[in-house]
């Protein structure tokens, strides 16, 4: 794959920020990594955070989005473990909810925006703001490689009646048609045991054909990126087998370029994993006890995912007032290898937690805006954070 992009600068950010985008943090969980994120629309109902994880050795930049339609969980849900990965080369760039409103609402779309991935015409500018800013962080980061992860009631036999599922759709070039195939393999023969539950590859429609304008299909037409939309079934599937699947896909996707390092031969993880046990079975996940999905082949604990949730909901639209309470909710927070043991919050945004418990109530006692950040522990120590931002009436 050719390289575009190698190091993140200091101006990595600077022209998103006409687009709503807000930095938030800049923290590495290593010696050997950099992480960034910020906030796309940022004081909106439609406010998402783009996490961005630089390796100190160069290499290409991975883009991968999850939450295109906000009923697909398994999408945003392994996007989210996606972003905690420790890369070895490269960059690593992760929206796992870039339709957060519609994520929110668990709707496909959100009231009155239609589908969003039908809003990124090739040639042209992107159709809303949304749109638009998603698009801002393409520009900005020029990722040699696209994932767009989707989820389906059906499962895909050549035409899209009865459904997309179980399918990794790839731009019209060699090196993408190859790598969706050599994909499909690899989860054929660690992680699916059903039949008629095999993944298949197909290209992506000519752009006379329907559907159009979808995010990978700009991707790879106006940028020139390697494009792959990942539709994984939800028929007699449970969650975790979804999200299992979507990230493993993505894991074959950027294994060699994001994972490995220079003259490696891979993480080690195929062939480590047996099948996927009793898909029927909705308890669990089959076969990929004792693998942490970050690549890295060395540690062996997934770090959790905190998630705050507030009531009022509309905390960052600025039409709270002086004197409001809020409540904060962690309860949602999750980590699917190990058990959080401890939530804590910083409430007043400097960098110290200060309150713990799943749930934190705070009084807006002046105008302005309110940072909130809060970090969960699982019972081997791995910590993550998520935060928001609540914003008064001036």
């Amino acid at each position: 794959m050719t390289t575009r992009r190698t190091f993140l600068t200091a101006a990595g950010t600077a022209g998103l920020l006409g687009l709503g985008a807000v930095q938030t943090s800049g923290e590495s969980d290593t010696s050997s990594l950099s992480r960034e994120s910020f906030i796309l629309m940022s004081g909106t109902n439609k406010a998402t955070k783009v996490h961005v994880t630089k390796a100190d050795q160069s290499g290409p930049t991975a883009l991968i989005v999850g939450g295109m339609h906000g009923n697909e969980e398994a999408g945003y849900r392994a996007a989210e473990k996606i972003a905690q990965w420790d890369i070895k080369r490269g960059t690593l760039v992760t929206i796992p909810r870039v339709n957060a409103e519609a994520v929110e609402e668990d709707s496909r779309t959100s009231d009155g925006d239609g589908d969003l991935n039908r809003q990124f015409p090739t040639g042209e500018a992107p159709e809303t703001d949304l749109a638009r800013a998603i698009w801002g962080v393409v520009e900005e980061y020029q990722p040699d490689m696209v994932a767009d992860l989707h989820e389906s009631v059906g499962i895909y036999d050549g035409d899209m009646v009865g459904g997309v599922g179980q399918a990794i759709f790839y731009s019209w070039e060699e090196a993408a048609s190859s790598e969706a195939k050599t994909t499909a393999d690899y989860l054929n023969e660690n992680y699916v045991s059903r039949d008629g539950y095999e993944f298949s590859t197909d290209a992506f429609s000519p752009t006379s054909n329907e559907p159009n304008d979808l995010f990978t299909h700009k991707a790879a037409r106006d940028l020139g990126a390697r494009a792959y939309l990942a539709e994984v079934t939800s028929q007699d599937t449970s969650l975790d087998k979804r999200v299992q699947w979507h990230t493993k896909l993505a894991q074959q996707l950027v294994e060699e370029e994001l994972l490995a390092t220079s003259g490696d031969g891979g993480d080690g993880d195929e062939g480590s994993d047996g099948g996927d046990g009793d898909e029927g079975n909705k308890g669990g996940d089959g076969g990929d006890s004792g693998n942490d999905d970050t690549g890295s082949g060395d540690e062996k604990n997934e770090p959790p995912v905190a998630r705050i949730r507030t009531t009022p909901s509309n905390v960052s639209d600025g039409s709270l007032e002086k004197g409001q309470a809020v409540t904060l909710d962690a309860s949602k927070s999750e980590d699917g290898d190990s058990e959080i043991v401890e939530y804590m919050w910083d409430l007043d945004g400097d960098g110290s937690f200060e309150t713990d418990g799943k749930t934190a109530k705070m009084t807006l006692n002046k105008c302005g805006s309110y940072r909130v950040i809060l970090q969960v522990t699982d019972d081997k120590g791995a910590k993550t954070t998520d935060e928001v931002t609540i914003t008064t009436v001036n």
